[in-house]
C-alpha cells in the first residue's frame, strides 16, 4: 500500500459507523502482536471536553522529563498522520501504509470501524518503536470505546457533560458511568468532575477497583494569575509542592482544571517540578492545536474547536472578559447534524456576536441554511457562506482591524480553516 492507498482503505470504514464494543479490536490487536500490553506507562483519558488538553499537557510534560512519550488524539485537523505521535513527531506516512497492510484482512474479515483500526495502528506502532509513557484519549464513551483494551496505570476524567446521549445516555450519571469503566484495578484516578451526579459513578468504580482517587480542588489547588490570548498563568499547590507562575500557552481560565490534571498526574509519576514547568511552556510541541489558537491579526481570528454546549460555554466564558476590546464579534459557526444547535448557539449569542452560520466539509454537517435559521431565533444577526474558508476570506476584507472572527464549532471546520491559512 502506499499512503494515500492507505487512506482510500480506511476512510471508507467510517460507513461502518459506530460500532461499540472490544471484541472488534480485540481480533485486530491479536493480528499484530497484541501491542496494548506493550505500551509503557499509560495514562488513558476520557470525558467530554478538556481530553485533548490534559493529553497534551501530560505528553509535553513526559516529554521534558527524557521519556519516549506516545500520544493517541482524534480526530485529527489537517492530515492523519497527526493523531498518532511520539514525542510531538506525527506517524510517518509510509509506516501508516505499512501498518494498514498488516491489519487490512483482520479489519475486511471483522468490518471493523475506522476507529478500531486506526487505534490497532496506533498501538502496533508505539509498541514496536518501544515508548516509555502511552498517552491515550478515548473517542467516545470509556467503557466499549477502543482504546479501553489498555490497562491503564493512570485515569483521567477531566469533564462529564451531555453529549453523545444517544449511545452514552441521557443523564450525567449514566455517561460518567461509561466514562468511568476506563478505571482499572490499582490504577490511580484523577478528575476535575464536581458535579455530585457525574461525580458519584466516578467514586462508584475506583471504589470498586481499588483505584487511588484524587480530585482537583481537594488534592490540588489553583489559583489563575493572569488569562490573556495565547497564555495562562496558574499557581499551582499540591500537599508536598508548590508551583507557583506556571505558565502554559492557552486561552482561557477553564484550562486550570486541565493543567491542574496534568500536575496531579506527573507528579504522581515523580517527574521533577523543572519537567512540569519547561513541559507546559512547550505544550505546542505535542501539535495542540484548534483550542482558542490565535491565527490571525488585523482582525484578530481564533480558531476554536468546541462542538458541544459545555465546551461552547468554556470559550465563551473564556472571550467574555475579551471582549470589549473588539469592535465587532464575528462567529463563523458550523456544526455537525447531531449537535444541539439552538444550546451552542445560546452560549455564543451572549458575546452579542454577528453569527456567520457554513457548512462543515463532512456528510454530518448542518446545513448552513438551516444553521442560519437557528441563529435568526436567537435574535443575532447573520451572514450565510457555503464554506468557512469563504466566509473568513470575505470577513478578511470587510471587517475592522479592532474586530474579532472566531472560528468554531467542529474539528472539520477548524481543519477547512488550517488548510486554507497555510496553502
Amino acid at each position: 500500500m502506499t499512503y494515500q492507498e492507505a487512506l482510500d482503505f480506511l476512510y471508507p470504514l467510517h460507513r461502518f459507523g459506530i460500532k461499540p464494543g472490544l471484541d472488534r479490536v480485540y481480533t485486530l490487536l491479536d493480528a499484530v502482536g497484541s501491542p496494548h500490553k506493550r505500551l509503557g506507562m499509560v495514562v488513558h483519558i476520557a470525558g467530554t471536553n478538556g481530553k485533548g488538553t490534559v493529553a497534551a499537557a501530560v505528553a509535553s510534560i513526559f516529554q521534558a522529563s527524557g521519556k519516549k512519550t506516545a500520544l493517541y488524539t482524534s480526530p485529527h485537523l489537517v492530515d492523519f498522520t497527526e493523531r498518532i505521535r511520539i514525542n510531538g513527531e506525527p506517524i510517518a506516512r509510509e509506516m501508516v501504509a505499512s501498518y494498514c497492510s498488516r491489519l487490512k484482512g483482520a479489519v475486511i474479515e471483522n468490518q471493523s470501524t475506522f476507529f478500531e483500526a486506526t487505534t490497532a495502528l496506533a498501538f502496533a506502532w508505539f509498541a514496536e518503536e518501544g515508548v516509555e509513557v502511552s498517552v491515550i484519549e478515548t473517542g467516545m464513551g470509556g467503557r466499549l470505546d477502543a482504546t479501553n483494551v489498555v490497562r491503564c496505570d493512570y485515569a483521567v476524567i477531566p469533564s462529564i457533560g451531555m453529549d453523545h446521549t444517544e449511545w452514552l445516555g441521557e443523564t450525567l450519571s449514566l455517561i460518567a458511568a461509561e466514562k468511568a469503566a476506563i478505571i482499572k484495578k490499582g490504577c490511580k484516578v484523577f478528575t476535575a468532575v464536581g458535579d455530585p451526579e457525574a461525580l458519584l459513578p466516578i467514586e462508584q468504580q475506583a471504589q470498586l477497583c481499588g483505584a487511588s482517587l484524587f480530585l482537583v480542588g481537594k488534592d490540588l489547588l489553583s489559583t489563575v494569575v493572569s488569562a490573556e490570548p495565547g497564555m495562562l498563568e496558574l499557581d499551582v499547590s499540591s500537599a508536598s509542592r508548590d508551583y507557583p507562575g506556571l505558565k502554559a500557552p492557552l486561552t482561557g481560565s477553564f484550562h486550570a482544571s486541565n493543567v491542574s490534571l496534568a500536575v496531579m498526574v506527573a507528579e504522581c509519576a515523580g517527574v521533577e517540578a523543572d519537567a512540569i514547568y519547561s513541559g507546559l511552556e512547550r505544550l505546542l510541541q505535542t501539535g495542540y492545536r484548534g483550542r482558542l489558537e490565535k491565527i490571525g491579526e488585523l482582525p484578530s481570528v481564533l480558531l476554536d474547536v468546541s462542538h458541544n454546549a459545555d465546551g461552547m460555554r468554556q470559550t465563551v466564558n473564556a472571550l467574555f472578559s475579551l471582549k470589549d476590546r473588539y469592535r465587532r464579534i464575528y462567529v463563523i459557526l458550523g456544526l455537525a447534524s447531531d449537535k444541539d444547535a439552538r444550546a451552542i448557539i445560546a452560549e455564543l449569542h451572549r458575546l452579542q456576536c454577528t453569527f456567520v452560520p457554513v457548512a462543515i466539509p463532512s456528510e454530518r454537517s448542518m446545513p448552513a441554511e438551516e444553521l442560519a435559521v437557528l441563529c435568526g431565533y436567537e435574535g443575532g444577526e447573520e451572514m450565510v457562506f457555503s464554506t468557512g474558508h469563504d466566509a473568513l476570506a470575505s470577513l478578511r476584507q470587510t471587517a475592522s482591524e479592532d474586530d474579532l472572527i472566531l472560528v468554531t464549532g467542529s474539528f472539520y471546520l477548524a481543519g477547512d480553516i488550517v488548510t486554507y491559512c497555510s496553502g
